[in-house]
């Protein structure tokens, strides 16, 4: 016997079915970011948050989070229960993390010798200063985690640890999936692009990563929005994963082009031909006490890009965790709670000061 839809049930379809469809048309969004947090420098777009919780400070130690050039840094602070700096901080540490902002149409000749060379050090003292301490953790995330590798060769005299999270360092694996087919120069001409558009939109960017795995990221979110309507589960984790994944900041072009040509078509970084302003960024400069952390699952930074980096860096004190998630899920929901999370805790702990 078919069973009879009561008018309430109808009802109670057309309301989650309106919910639904004002996420995918009017975008409806979570609040994020919401650790208290007050700016202590800034220059030009970028600013420097100083992360401010009663929580008591047990490790002497600043950390300072360098986020890449694509997407924006609250991922990292996705909402309350749902956030890397949240717990750190909870967890007695001192958090800042330096924010790029939003590049205008006059930022297109940004370089990573502006990002590497002026922003990471200016933020760097200004942290060192607020704290009062002589070292600091550098934390990068995905190519900010490439950025804090590149410093950390040229200057470690202010750092006391390094850590990466699915950061890329070696660009010439043929693990790393599409992308190599994508950046191919016979196929991507980037000069032509940054002629172009200046700065290369977020839109682009993001529909590049996508089409990664176009089948997950164009028809699984959504499947994944609406299993989780019909099936009243909480909806603020999907939007404010969703509100991220769509807030895609242009790319500076002039660091765009960087970024294909000397990284993923050249990867002079691993060979040792990277130069900043005259400076080569030779990673086996790196001796202080280092942790990377890879997902199995991601497809944006492979493992065999960021493990590379184990057998070029000097550190004596060094360690490679991997995590069965991807690019993003292994900073948030479940698994990142009772994996990276408590990772990175405990290993800084015995790094960061009495």
């Amino acid at each position: 016997m078919t069973e009879q839809v009561t008018p309430s049930g109808m009802e109670d379809f057309f309301d989650k079915y309106s919910k639904g469809m004002s996420i995918v048309i009017e975008g409806a969004q979570a609040e994020t970011g919401q650790t208290p947090k007050e700016v202590v420098w800034t220059k030009n777009k970028a600013s420097l948050y100083h992360y401010q919780t009663e929580a008591e400070k047990k490790h002497p130690v600043p950390i300072l989070i360098v986020y890449a050039l694509i997407n924006r840094p609250y991922v990292l602070d996705l909402m309350p229960g749902n956030s890397l700096v949240e717990y750190l901080c909870g967890e007695g540490f001192d958090v800042y993390m330096l924010d790029w902002g939003v590049p205008g149409d006059e930022d297109a000749d940004m370089s990573f010798e502006d990002y590497v060379l002026d922003y990471i050090p200016r933020a760097i003292r200004k942290v060192l200063r607020n704290s009062g301490q002589e070292k600091l953790t550098l934390l990068g995330y995905c190519m900010g985690g490439t950025m804090s590798a590149m410093y950390a060769s040229l200057y470690p005299d202010k750092l006391e640890n390094l850590v990466l999270l699915t950061a890329p360092v070696d660009f010439d694996k043929e693990e790393i999936g599409l992308y190599k087919l994508f950046t191919d120069e016979k196929f991507l001409d980037v000069g032509v692009m940054t002629d172009a558009f200046g700065n290369i939109p977020g839109e682009m960017v993001d529909t590049g990563n996508r089409m990664l795995k176009p089948i997950t990221n164009y028809i699984g979110t959504y499947v994944s929005m609406w299993e989780r309507i019909f099936d009243d589960k909480p909806m603020e984790t999907f939007l404010a994963m969703n509100k991220w994944v769509n807030d895609g900041p242009p790319f500076p072009g002039e660091a765009f082009k960087q970024w294909i040509r000397d990284f993923y078509q050249q990867n002079k970084l691993v060979k040792g031909e990277m130069k900043l302003r005259g400076k080569t960024t030779d990673l086996s400069k790196i001796e202080i006490p280092f942790l990377s952390i890879a997902g199995k699952k991601d497809h944006i930074c492979t493992l065999p890009q960021a493990e590379a980096v184990m057998d070029l860096i000097s550190s004596k004190d060094k360690e490679f965790f991997v995590l069965d998630a991807g690019h993003v899920g292994l900073l948030t929901g479940r698994g990142a709670k009772k994996g990276l999370w408590p990772k990175v805790s405990g290993w800084l702990e015995t790094r960061s000061g009495v």
